[in-house]
């Protein structure tokens, strides 16, 4: 209605536009076929801006609980939203929820409370549709262990309707190194093989939203970071990756966001860098040469402090972006420039899991971000 109001008022000023110039002799400068001709522009933009919408989130969880039986409350209103071909980690501590939280969103779990909507649509009530464009890769491997390779995984995208594919899952199985171990039965393989046929399996129905629960627990560094690459694939193709992680450098490596939940409940959820930035200290400890009484007067201005023996001064500070290391080399320079002299400096960053364990325990904030 909007939209037709104001091409409505957009014929009026032409029309007015066109009266006064041919009222002043000039022929020809908006004449019929000029008049129509923006129009229709004017009406293919606004069509254009109607008819697309703003993106929405690929998954949409909101007030999300879980209390068993028993009284334990698993979930405790979680509210998260998944961006459309990030890969997202979630981490946390055990228990801390994050495995519910999958199953509550695959079906295998039954939200006490709560909306979940995938891909713009109620998952609660578009249940089978939608969790057929959802893959899981999950802890625990949970089939038939007599099964060749290549029969499970094609067994896997029959369980979701879609008709045989050799040629996709020849392709999958040789992404994962897997193809020479088609005909080789699950129960022979190695674990960290068969970490690989879960995601073969996960992928095999060619899901837009894999979840990954703690994909690399249990392989050695090798395989793990040769599955890193795999899932930076997945992306690549464009798929949306929600993983669980207790290997804080995975999320370092891969991951544009993160996700920190403790009990139940999300106590942060920021880019990377952004929390590494807001989050990240730096501490310096710099050993003098020679005791002093107190902190130098040329100091003042940082957050430093002596130790009791007089030959340690220490600095906590920065904002995780360069700050803590332009003020560590100001301190060392001031110190040179007042004739105190050290003999070293042990400089520590801080990591993204010293902000997990950080948060975890209780000492940072647990204000949400977007």
């Amino acid at each position: 209605m909007a939209s037709f109001l104001l091409l409505c008022a957009l014929l009026l000023v032409l029309a007015a536009m066109r009266g006064s110039a041919m009222a002043a002799g000039v022929p020809g400068v908006l004449g019929p076929a000029w008049v129509a001709h923006d129009v229709h522009c004017a009406w293919n933009k606004l069509s254009a801006q109607a008819s697309t919408p703003p993106m929405e989130p690929i998954l949409q969880i909101r007030g999300l609980t879980k209390t068993y039986k028993g009284g334990f409350a698993a979930l405790k209103g979680v509210d998260l939203e998944i961006r459309r071909g990030e890969i997202f980690a979630l981490l946390g501590p055990n228990g801390a929820g994050k495995t519910t939280l999958i199953g509550a969103v695959c079906g295998l779990v039954r939200p006490t409370g709560g909306t979940i909507h995938a891909f713009g649509q109620d998952m609660g009530r578009r249940w089978r549709t939608l969790r057929a464009r959802i893959g899981l890769v999950p802890q625990e491997l949970a089939t038939d262990m007599f099964e060749p390779v290549l029969r499970s995984v094609s067994h896997s995208r029959g369980l979701f309707g879609l008709p045989p594919d050799p040629a996709r899952i020849e392709g999958i199985l040789k992404s994962l190194s897997l193809w020479d171990k088609r005909d080789v039965q699950i129960r022979a393989l190695s674990g960290g093989m068969k970490r690989r046929v879960l995601i073969a399996k996960a992928m095999a129905h060619e899901p837009e939203l894999l979840f990954l629960d703690e994909p690399t627990a249990g392989v050695d560094v090798e395989l793990r970071r040769d599955m890193w690459k795999q899932i930076a694939e997945m992306r690549a193709r464009g798929t949306t990756v929600i993983l669980t992680t207790h290997y804080i450098e995975e999320a370092e490596e891969m991951a544009d966001r993160v996700g920190i939940i403790r009990q139940g409940e999300i106590l942060m959820v920021d880019d990377k860098d952004a929390m590494m930035k807001r989050l990240g200290r730096t501490e310096a400890h710099i050993t003098l040469s020679e005791p002093i009484a107190a902190v130098p007067d040329v100091l003042s201005a940082y957050p430093v402090t002596l130790a009791q023996d007089g030959r340690t001064l220490t600095y906590r500070g920065g904002d995780g972006a360069g700050q803590g290391k332009a003020d560590v080399a100001a301190i060392t320079k001031a110190l040179t420039r007042a004739g105190i002299d050290y003999a070293a400096i042990d400089q520590h960053e801080s990591s993204l899991e010293d902000i997990f364990v950080d948060l975890v325990e209780g000492r940072a904030g647990t204000e949400k971000a977007a």
